[in-house]
């Protein structure tokens, strides 16, 4: 069988290659990933769906690892950012759309693609990236809009602070293991956690009226 060889009823064999062929092992991969989560998803099964040949899966993802962070990457979707007008209600819509993310379906299968990809960062950076776990982005901008508005110190908008709520979040899922976070963990961390973090972060330790004052000589 040629690398991209179809045979469709009524119709000669045809051959895809390039992107044609790449898009049908992806389509199929997606399909495989979507009813069968990443431990059912397999080479064999994503090739036959794409009516293709193991051979040519390989030369495109040197693994089913590979094929499965490809397959997620075109399921996920880019939200918006919140704008409720207030710092506190913009994160804790931003962690509530990631608990229901984290929580579905979709959810399950990212948290099965992370354990497989323990410490390859590579891989894990393919996935944050598209997750909106771990992306910077909404956070910095959701904290821009708070500096602005005198809600939060300027020195707090670095990636690192901004994603700190998010990555507690992400703790709860893959280090603890709980299907759901409730809802008042959420705003323990935003509340105990993030909120004094940006909003202190810069400030001196002791506030200048409050500092004991000079004696003189």
């Amino acid at each position: 069988m040629a690398e991209g060889s179809t045979t469709r009823p009524g119709a000669g064999r045809t051959r895809r290659r390039g992107a044609a062929l790449e898009e049908a092992i992806l389509d199929a991969a997606v399909a495989e990933l979507t009813d069968s989560g990443y431990a059912g998803l397999t080479i064999d099964k994503v090739a036959a769906r794409a009516g293709t040949n193991k051979n040519a899966v390989y030369r495109r993802w040197p693994n089913r690892l590979a094929l499965g962070i490809a397959a997620y990457r075109r399921l996920t979707t880019t939200v918006p950012p919140p704008d409720t007008g207030d710092l506190r209600g913009d994160v804790l819509e931003l962690l509530r759309q990631a608990n229901r993310y984290w929580s579905s379906p979709l959810g399950a299968i990212l948290r099965e693609l992370l354990a497989a990809a323990g410490g390859a960062s590579e891989l894990l950076e393919q996935l944050h990236e598209k997750s909106g776990d771990a992306a910077a982005a909404p956070w910095l901008i959701i904290l821009g809009r708070a500096v602005a508005r005198g809600e939060a110190a300027p020195e707090a908008l670095h990636p690192r602070v901004a994603t700190v709520a998010i990555v507690l979040l992400r703790n709860e899922f893959v280090v603890r293991g709980v299907p759901n976070a409730p809802d008042e963990v959420l705003v323990e961390i935003v509340d105990e956690v993030y909120l004094p973090l940006v909003r202190r972060r810069g400030r001196p330790a002791t506030p200048a009226a409050t500092r004991a004052p000079r004696h003189s000589r």
